[in-house]
């Protein structure tokens, strides 16, 4: 008998355990923790060195970060540029004529009342849970008179799927004034990625040395940037800035040879779809639906308003992955996520 059940027990079909996605609030230290399985995933961030809330760092399946350190954690060898570009965020560059995508402790003071901020105010839920958890958390969007012009409403949704880690963001816009998006290359859902997913295309700039010192170098060593861009056009590379398209992946791989992509799917019911994509070389991977004609000249200004009192909602999924991911399968993964949103 004994013999027979140690038999049935090996015949038995395998299943997959789905991973335990935790999310926990660590508020006293200014962040949201998520992890799967006990292992880093992100952390939903408001630090004070920041004019906005982040998603910091991002981690690939395998435990690659994706993300730059600077200017939360500066690492070696790092581009110490825009130090607005923080891990994963959203936000524009002229709101009523308020930039809020620059905004940073870089800015001089008699620069400041031009820029806006986005403020965390509350965190609404949190869910853990097998496969996926979720995070609901409020924000406001500051001018630099002081008014508050925008209340945002987002959710996160984090979770694990065939391997292959993703976030949704969606994030409930309401207008507190008449408020309008001024055709702006600054925009709107930014991530920062690390220095071997940069463009090996891409030319010298100023880099943190093994001291922590911001050094200019004019001929930088890129035998470790390996980053390339796709979009669901087709369009590689470096011509994928200012081009449209329904998805794009980043993929490269680190300097010890472990295949990582990212991935950023734009949603039909989003403003401006598909998004163009502000997709550049030295590290800045963003899709902003927002701009048109400072993307393509013959394009008429976008210039989209919300009244007062209105709403308006993007929405966005964005994929880690610890080995590639094909066109066939960005295609299938855009279709679900339209249905699905």
């Amino acid at each position: 008998m004994r013999k027979l059940l140690a038999a049935a027990m090996v015949l038995l079909p395998l299943t997959s355990v789905a991973q335990m996605v935790k999310v926990t609030p660590v508020e006293s230290e200014r962040r949201i923790d998520i992890t799967i399985d006990g292992k880093p995933f992100t952390s939903y961030m408001w630090p004070t060195t920041l004019e906005k809330p982040v998603l910091y760092p991002l981690t690939a399946p395998d435990g690659t970060i994706v993300t730059r350190g600077y200017p939360l954690k500066p690492q070696k060898n790092e581009r110490t540029d825009h130090p607005h570009h923080a891990g994963l965020w959203f936000n524009y560059g002229n709101v009523n004529g308020f930039d809020f995508w620059n905004n940073s402790d870089a800015i001089k003071p008699e620069q400041k009342p031009k820029m806006g901020s986005v403020h965390h105010t509350k965190v609404v839920s949190t869910h853990s849970g097998q496969g996926k958890g979720d995070l609901t958390v409020e924000s406001v969007w500051t001018n630099g008179a002081g008014q508050d012009v925008l209340r945002e409403t987002t959710q996160y949704v984090f979770g694990v799927k065939n391997g292959v880690r993703y976030i949704d963001r969606i994030g409930k816009l309401t207008a507190l004034e008449k408020i309008t998006f001024n055709d702006d290359k600054e925009g709107v859902l930014g991530i920062r990625v690390a220095r071997w997913l940069e463009s090996p295309t891409e030319k010298g700039g100023t880099f943190l040395d093994a001291s922590g010192n911001p050094t200019q170098v004019a001929a930088v060593d890129n035998s470790i940037a390996t980053g390339v861009y796709l979009t669901s056009e087709g369009i590689e590379g470096d011509k994928v800035w200012s081009t449209r398209g329904r998805w794009c992946l980043l993929a490269g791989h680190t300097p010890e040879g472990k295949k990582e992509a990212i991935a950023i799917i734009d949603n039909p019911k989003n403003p401006g779809y598909p998004t163009y994509w502000h997709a550049r070389g030295y590290g800045l991977f963003a899709a902003n639906p927002l701009g048109a004609h400072i993307f393509n000249p013959k394009a008429e200004p976008f210039n989209y308003t919300v009244e007062k009192g209105k709403t308006v909602t993007f929405t966005y999924r964005v994929l880690l992955s610890s080995s590639p991911l094909t066109s066939d399968e960005m295609n299938h993964e855009a279709d679900a996520f339209a249905k699905q949103y």
